[in-house]
């Protein structure tokens, strides 16, 4: 046993080293967000859910927002897509991923979408891959960073945060012409 653990003590902090690096996310640019996204689309939270899910030392909480599907903008998402997440509540037991989006009903969004059910937050660059859509005083649609930030310059993401978010919010469709001209489409 005396060996044992040693061993177990090792490969328990390479675990919690590996989580916690895996965690640290470089923004991505622009250019990065449209191209590694498999797919794209504005959409409104219906449905929010966590339960346990698999055994022993698998056993973790996840998490499924759906998401009625307002707009495609890249790939072909249906009219409603459901995200994997690790982590949320069930019961009074939570589990979290640092940086990872909250997400509740009546969130209207957009994300860029990677890898659902095999990654652990399947959007590009973990909070950066999701774009509040809300409506400005003038009544109009805008995008926000996933902080709330007002998204001014698409080109800055990645690159310099204060320059990508100071001044007024583009609007929804602005943002989604600058995705279609980046993905090579392009909107009605």
């Amino acid at each position: 046993m005396k060996k044992l653990l040693p061993s177990l003590l090792a490969a328990s902090t390479f675990a919690l080293v590996s989580v916690a690096l895996a965690t640290t996310v470089i923004p991505p640019s622009f250019d990065d967000l449209v191209s590694r996204a498999e797919m794209i689309f504005q959409g409104t939270v219906t449905d929010v859910r966590s339960e346990w899910t698999g055994e022993g030392g698998q056993r973790h909480i996840a998490s499924y927002v759906t998401f009625k599907v307002d707009d495609a903008i890249k790939g072909n998402p249906g009219a409603k897509v459901t995200l994997n997440l690790l982590g949320g509540t069930v019961g009074a037991e939570t589990m979290e991923v640092t940086d990872a989006p909250k997400f509740k009903v009546g969130d209207r969004d957009i994300l860029f979408v990677e890898n659902n059910g095999t990654q652990f937050v399947p959007l590009v660059g973990i909070m950066h891959g999701r774009f509040h859509v809300q409506k400005d005083e003038n009544g109009r649609d805008v995008v926000l960073t996933n902080d709330g930030a007002p998204l001014t310059d698409v080109n800055q993401l990645g690159k310099d945060k204060r320059a990508a978010t100071a001044g007024r919010a583009i609007s929804t469709r602005e943002f989604k012409q600058a995705v279609q001209s980046r993905a090579g489409h392009t909107l009605p």
